[in-house]
């Protein structure tokens, strides 16, 4: 079984201001550069989110300017069916089903290809990222992750994993656990309303009980993190502040390097393409950096 040895990382995508996946206007080279020049300062490993352009080009940038970085890639997942109890979409027509099951099948021979070009900069690769869940708009059973996952392990010489919550490494994904490489989770206490004390102790709980569960498997955080700004919605506002984000990500930071389990910590920089068109929308304000590139308190 392939393992991975501890390192400082972070999960990394890099689309700025009028940046965005959705049209694929995507980061230029010399913003990708500077992102990983400051970057390479503090982290070992980046985890990106799929076999696409600004992948492919944070890559090339790693290779030919010999940045000290290694990367984790995944399968960017699209539906493969209908799911009615997402709330904002998730609706597919059979042509739209048959069109994501190709577009899901060339992600992983994409995958497969970087993972051959670039073997000596990819750190692993994963079947995907939070593709079980029920609230998903991209919803894929567990059996065709885990289908993607054999599928990987047949074609690449890096380990292979798939990153979900820990709630679906309990239930749904005992299977895909036995033949992954490494198992990872995401731990996310602050949608769940905790605060940020509560938070570090929930979050520490939630890992060790995935590593009771699997003892004899290599269990990573592929996310974890605080955000710095909040609408007041699902994430009360008072606990959103780079105060908070400070102190819940030094102390699972402290935690896992005594423990050497590896922590990708959500994420490098805010991305103002994301969620609602609303500016205190919090799936923006992750970073530890602005999207201008300034440090918030937890890097200053």
């Amino acid at each position: 079984m392939k393992t991975l040895t501890y390192g400082k990382a972070i999960c990394y995508s890099g689309y700025r201001k009028n940046q965005t996946p959705i049209r694929q206007i995507y980061p230029n080279y010399s913003n990708i550069l500077e992102d990983l020049k400051i970057l390479e300062k503090d982290f070992d490993y980046i985890r990106m989110y799929d076999a696409n352009e600004h992948t492919k080009m944070t890559l090339q940038t790693i290779k030919e300017h010999n940045i000290n970085l290694k990367v984790l890639i995944g399968m960017d997942l699209l539906g493969e069916a209908s799911n009615p109890n997402c709330s904002w979409g998730g609706k597919y027509t059979v042509e739209q089903v048959a069109h994501n099951i190709e577009y899901n099948q060339n992600q992983m021979l994409k995958i497969i290809v970087l993972a051959e070009e670039y073997e000596d900069i990819i750190l692993g690769v994963s079947a995907g990222n939070e593709a079980v869940p029920e609230w998903n708009a991209n919803l894929v059973s567990p059996g065709r992750v885990l289908y993607f996952v054999k599928e990987l392990k047949k074609h690449v010489n890096v380990p292979v994993t798939y990153c979900d919550n820990n709630y679906y490494w309990k239930n749904q994904l005992t299977e895909v656990a036995k033949y992954v490489d490494f198992i990872s989770i995401h731990i996310y206490p602050v949608w769940l309303g905790a605060n940020v004390y509560d938070g570090i102790q929930m979050s520490i709980r939630e890992l060790n009980e995935i590593k009771s569960l699997y003892p004899d498997k290599q269990i990573i955080i592929t996310e974890t993190g605080w955000p710095t700004n909040s609408n007041g919605g699902q994430i009360p506002k008072n606990h959103a502040n780079e105060s908070n984000q400070l102190l819940f990500n030094s102390e699972i930071d402290k935690y896992t390097e005594n423990n050497g389990i590896i922590c990708f910590f959500f994420e490098a920089f805010d991305e103002h393409w994301k969620g609602s068109d609303a500016l205190d929308e919090p799936e923006k304000h992750w970073g530890y950096y602005y999207d201008d590139r300034t440090p918030k308190r937890i890097k200053s």
